[in-house]
């Protein structure tokens, strides 16, 4: 895949979860793509690239780096 087909999944999968009620994290786009656990850099990266492209926003600005969630920049 490339960079925008990555972006792309990352915004469907984040559309995806949001329906369904549980905001996005890097765990759940790590397995929808399968990325192995040692390179959860990748999701990151994938993750703030979405961001940037304003596709995806956080869920709750205040919470820990750790508990980041993420829902389409819709909702």
């Amino acid at each position: 895949m490339d960079t925008e087909d990555r972006i792309r999944a990352c915004y469907q999968h984040c559309c995806l979860k949001y329906v369904n009620r549980v905001p996005m994290n890097n765990t759940s786009l790590r397995e929808r793509l399968n990325i192995d656990e040692s390179n959860s850099a990748i999701a990151s990266c994938v993750i703030k690239q979405t961001v940037e492209a304003g596709l995806i926003r956080l869920y709750d600005p205040k919470a820990n780096r750790k508990a980041y969630r993420y829902v389409p920049f819709w909702a």
